[in-house]
């Protein structure tokens, strides 16, 4: 916890997603899955809002937000970030799905 009591790890979420929200926001082409991406960013950051996110959710959000905005080269940096940002809370899954 930071001395505002807020986990690190939450405060990274929140940033990471405000970002590619933003990035997403901006962007100008229309692509078919970007409702998903945009209805999942939104997710993630409630569920970043409520304090400790439930790590199999987080996971699930992060590979819809990816399989709907992965093709846009453009939005690559941001989802990295938010990849990372969700690996703080366990780091990779192997083995399950």
């Amino acid at each position: 916890m930071t001395g505002g009591g807020e986990d690190p790890r939450v405060t990274e979420l929140r940033s990471a997603v405000a970002r590619l929200r933003r990035r997403l926001a901006a962007h100008p082409g229309e692509f078919a899955d970007r409702t998903i991406a945009e209805e999942e960013l939104a997710a993630l950051d409630a569920m970043a809002a409520d304090g400790t996110p439930e790590i199999p959710r987080l996971r699930r959000s992060l590979l819809l937000i990816a399989g709907a905005i992965g093709s846009v080269s453009a939005l690559s940096p941001e989802l990295t970030e938010v990849r990372h940002a969700v690996d703080l809370f366990g780091g990779p899954v192997r083995g399950q799905g």
